[in-house]
């Protein structure tokens, strides 16, 4: 070995649509090391990351593997030289079994035709050594996102990868997937294999990583050992100016009860119920539990995106029916998805149709046509409000960050003037300064008398900028703790009450 470096990226540049996304950046991978890779969202972590994959071709830039020049022109041929990548939008096929979806590509055959026992022991094999609970005979699409996500990293690891980037792999795990993810980067480790981990959860950081390298506006900030440096330092780096409070405080008192939901039960699995709770006027109320726990299935059936069997919705005291979203959207509630890619977004639409598609009906003029001055006008205040990295608003949203993808679905619905606010996982896969930036919005939020619905997997945060979390397990209301007084395990004792 020449030296230490299992991969070594060297002046990488690249544009697009004449902005330079990624400027001469460096980045080493030693043998056997977990490195993350952090930075805002449209940084250009992923833009690397693709680049080094095949997805991209780099403007200028080299690679090196085990020191000898490699240069990739798709991902077939990247997995072919040992270099395995988990994205942070999940590109699976929905409609075949989970056996099928780890081995696409590469089939088992024998006689000539795939040999479908061999693919179950294979994938049964591959799963019990990564202590993943998954019957490789189910569909895609009956799997949770955090399920799918953690098949999605068994592939990965299936290709006996000598470099493997992650690419915000926990942002729909639980603690105790997390856990188990960690047990597994760790003894790939051990085998020598080279992680690259990219993730916004600071935490997570200083608990799994050697060293970490920061982007910021697509240059090279800094590379530095984890053990050396502090949460404060990473994220001035990150941002260019610290951040002295990770979450604002909220204003204590609250209103009236707005919106009571009473013994709401849902008609399909997986089931919600007979939950029952109430929200106040300028409360932030979160979701707490486990994944499965019925949190998205539970504000999916509030607005109407989900069938209810029975319950009642009663808000300021008056019974009303939603039987649809739009009904909710005209009753002033407004829902942010989880997965933004499969429910949130248009991909192959631009930025300003996503912005104004929820409130289109208001842009229409006395003629009955689109006002497109107004419709300008209000997408140019959201991408400056939520800070939205794109050259233009035309650009289609597909090619932003995923982050600045979620603040385009954020400011989408913030232009219809919701009085309820039904968010799930709100800040997923978005960085520490864009976090903060929701955090506060939230608050403002409230002080005007909007009342918010947050679902959370995050623990500090479902603790900090919540006045109450009501903590569901198993489809069913396990307990509603008031959030100052609460701790992690006050929630996750609730969040086995039904299991």
């Amino acid at each position: 070995m020449k030296d230490s470096y299992l991969l070594k990226i060297s002046k990488v540049s690249k544009s697009f649509s004449g902005i330079k996304v990624l400027n001469a950046v460096d980045f080493n991978l030693r043998h056997g090391s977990i490195h993350a890779l952090m930075g805002e969202n449209g940084a250009g972590k992923s833009t690397l990351m693709k680049c080094l994959f095949g997805i991209y071709k780099e403007d200028e830039g080299r690679f090196f593997l085990d020191d000898v020049e490699v240069n990739f022109q798709d991902p077939k041929h990247a997995l072919n030289y040992g270099i395995s990548m988990v994205h942070q939008e999940l590109n699976q096929v929905l409609q075949r079994n989970v056996s099928d979806n780890i081995w696409l590509g590469r089939y088992p055959k024998r006689y000539g035709l795939v040999d479908e026992k061999k693919m179950l022991i294979q994938t049964i094999e591959l799963f019990d050594s990564l202590g993943i609970d998954v019957d490789p005979r189910d569909k895609m699409s009956s799997l949770s996102v955090s399920q799918r996500q953690m098949v999605e990293i068994a592939k990965a690891v299936s290709y006996h990868a000598k470099v493997i980037v992650l690419d915000e792999p926990t942002s729909s795990l639980t603690e105790n997937e997390v856990d188990k993810l960690f047990q597994i980067m760790r003894s790939l480790k051990q085998k020598g294999v080279g992680i690259i981990y990219i993730s916004h959860k600071m935490e997570e950081i200083f608990q799994i990583a050697d060293e970490i390298t920061v982007l910021r506006d697509g240059e090279l900030i800094g590379t530095e050992d984890v053990s050396q440096i502090t949460m404060d330092q990473i994220i001035k780096m990150m941002v260019g100016r610290p951040i002295t409070q990770r979450f604002p405080s909220i204003p204590e008192t609250v209103g009236d009860v707005k919106l009571e939901i009473k013994h709401l039960s849902t008609t399909y699995e997986p089931y919600v119920k007979d939950v029952s709770f109430d929200l106040h006027q300028g409360e932030i109320l979160g979701i707490g539990g486990l994944v499965g726990a019925r949190r998205t299935e539970l504000v999916e059936a509030i607005f109407g995106a989900r069938t209810r069997r029975e319950g009642d919705i009663i808000l300021d005291g008056k019974p009303i029916h939603i039987g649809h979203p739009g009904d909710a959207i005209k009753l002033g509630f407004a829902l942010i998805t989880e997965e933004r890619r499969v429910t949130g977004i248009y991909p192959v639409s631009n930025i300003r149709f996503n912005t104004t598609i929820a409130n289109i009906t208001s842009y229409r003029n006395r003629l009955g046509l689109l006002s497109e001055p107004k419709m300008i006008e209000d997408t140019a205040t959201q991408i400056k409000l939520m800070r939205i990295k794109t050259p233009t608003q035309l650009e289609l949203i597909r090619a932003l960050s995923g982050g600045n993808q979620q603040k385009v679905i954020i400011g989408r619905w913030l232009l219809t003037n919701p009085d309820i606010l039904l968010m799930d996982e709100p800040t997923r896969g978005i960085d520490v300064g864009a976090k903060a930036e929701v955090y506060q919005l939230m608050v403002d939020l409230v002080k005007q008398g909007k009342s918010i619905i947050m679902v959370s997997s995050e623990m500090p945060e479902l603790l900090s900028v919540t006045h109450r979390v009501a903590v569901m397990s198993n489809g069913r209301l396990a307990g509603i703790l008031n959030s100052k007084d609460a701790t992690q395990e006050d929630v996750f004792r609730l969040s086995a009450k039904y299991l």
